[in-house]
């Protein structure tokens, strides 16, 4: 089965923001479905969406909260302009599209579909396809209706491209309630106006002894936590979301009880309508968890022995290197330490995370001081600096393209400049859906003319071409840049694609 990413890589061209985008309304899509009682399906479109092309499904969400009205898996499938006219139009309008479809069997249900597109930004960059059963919309009690209008307010606010917002922690997403494990339903004045049966129990174990409808959440979940100081971040949270600024998930105490709340922003097209709130009880979970924990305590306690050992290791090259009076030794000294010092950064990173994913513009730049440091022709400073994201990759893929980026800007100081000349090396990336291409400028005395990467004997440059050939399945190439100097040019894959 293709992953989003890989889905996105092989049909289109979007850029890293859209991709970003596209990546957490599928993280947040199983509560609009659930509060839909709908299934979701992600619909791009391949190429320009010229006469006769194609859209494809990328993503596909069924509900918790009802039966599926699709049992077959659209991942992957494509469409024509004929076959689902409401997505194109949709894409070119940009605007919610309505549809109803008619079941074929007495056993099929008539659907209604609303189309929803998908703004980053400005742009139009996908359609969300909202597909229910019919039945099921005119049979609405008290719950149904507060789902179903939280839920329209968030489909508009995709529409209008504002949720979900690009400043919430996407990892919260993963972990946050779901609507059925509590919903929690506030008017502009922070007043309950619906709370579910889950919601109320949750405040029951919380010590409420009286009805949510009609209190001031913020006040009554103040008077139950446990912690002053959680309780005026509740507060401090539930007041942001009713003025329309981003929510947040948050765990509190009380009682004894372990909750889990998470605050969202209604604001459809610019206009405020209150908020709503997730909860969940999420006592028995934290001690089944705490063995979990335990685990990527190890995990990550591993990874910050090997930094260690890794820098001790490079601590000893360097005193090595000290009292070596071989030039050529001296220098090979150098280099080693360089490249054990980028190995040790990645694990850094590593000790710190939960996921096994890297941020590599926190490596890099951490390593740039270091990179430069350590030139060992040009005695004369060299200004390194960093333009746009690298964005972030699985600890197997970052560990050598943090080796090749050391390399070549390792390479453009030492090589770039003439001894006593000055310059600058600028590490310059852009990450779309397929590819992160990085290209190292420098701004030196160029190449020399007989200079080519496949004969090129030096040690840097062949470990480069090793790793990006066999470890990143990328290309490299250094060229003339056209305002002078050079360009090493890398570009990385980012998802699988299909041989066409």
């Amino acid at each position: 089965m293709s992953t989003l990413s890989e889905l996105l890589a092989e049909h289109t061209d979007l850029p890293g923001a859209a991709v970003d985008h596209l990546q957490r309304v599928v993280g947040d899509w199983q509560l609009l479905a659930d509060l839909s009682f709908a299934d979701l399906l992600l619909w791009v479109g391949e190429g320009q969406l010229e006469d006769g092309a194609d859209v494809v499904c990328v993503a596909q969400c069924r509900p918790t909260t009802a039966p599926t009205v699709l049992t077959t898996d659209m991942v992957g499938s494509l469409a024509s302009r004929t076959a689902h006219a409401a997505v194109f139009r949709a894409l070119a309008e940009g605007r919610i599209v309505r549809a109803e479809l008619t079941g074929a069997g007495p056993d099929e249900p008539d659907r209604e579909l609303q189309l929803i597109p998908v703004r980053s930004g400005t742009d139009v960059i996908a359609v969300m396809c909202r597909d229910t059963d019919v039945q099921r919309v005119r049979s609405r009690g008290e719950l149904e209706r507060a789902y179903l209008a939280c839920a329209d307010d968030l489909c508009r606010m995709i529409a209008d491209g504002t949720f979900p917002p690009a400043s919430e922690d996407r990892s919260a997403t993963h972990s946050s309630p779901r609507a059925g494990d509590g919903f929690v339903r506030l008017d502009q004045d922070g007043t309950v106006v619906y709370a579910s049966p889950n919601a109320q129990s949750a405040y029951h174990r919380m010590g409420l002894t009286a009805d949510l409808k009609g209190e001031d959440l913020a006040v009554v979940t103040k008077s139950l936590i446990t912690d002053p100081f959680d309780a005026q971040e509740v507060v401090a949270d539930i007041q942001a979301a009713l003025a329309g600024r981003s929510g947040r998930r948050m765990e509190v105490e009380a009682h004894g009880a372990t909750v889990l709340l998470r605050t969202l922003v209604l604001c459809p097209q610019g206009r405020l309508d209150g908020a709503a709130v997730l909860v969940r009880d999420v006592t028995e979970v934290k001690r089944r968890d705490r063995a979990l924990l335990s685990k990527d305590a190890t995990i990550r306690e591993i990874h910050h022995r090997v930094k260690n050992n890794l820098q001790t290791v490079a601590a000893l090259l360097r005193l090595q290197a000290r009292r070596t009076d071989n030039e050529e030794a001296r220098v090979a000294l150098t280099e080693s330490v360089r490249r054990v010092t980028s190995i040790a950064a990645v694990h850094e990173m590593l000790s710190m995370s939960v996921d096994e994913q890297v941020d590599l513009d926190g490596v890099v730049d951490a390593l740039l001081p270091i990179m430069a440091d350590v030139a060992t022709v040009n005695t004369v400073p060299i200004k390194i600096r960093r333009e746009g994201s690298l964005g972030v990759f699985s600890a197997e893929r970052a560990t050598p393209l943090v080796m090749v980026l050391t390399e070549l800007v390792q390479n453009a100081i030492e090589h770039a400049f003439a001894p006593g000349a000055t310059g600058t090396v600028a590490i310059r990336s852009q990450r779309s859906a397929r590819w992160l291409d990085v290209v190292i400028h420098d701004d030196g005395r160029g190449l020399p003319t007989d200079f080519t990467l496949d004969s090129s004997d030096r040690l840097g440059l062949q470990i480069v071409r090793t790793l990006v050939n066999a470890e990143l399945g990328g290309s490299i190439g250094l060229h003339p840049a056209p305002d002078g100097g050079t360009d090493a040019t890398l570009r990385v894959p980012l998802g699988r694609r299909s041989g066409r």
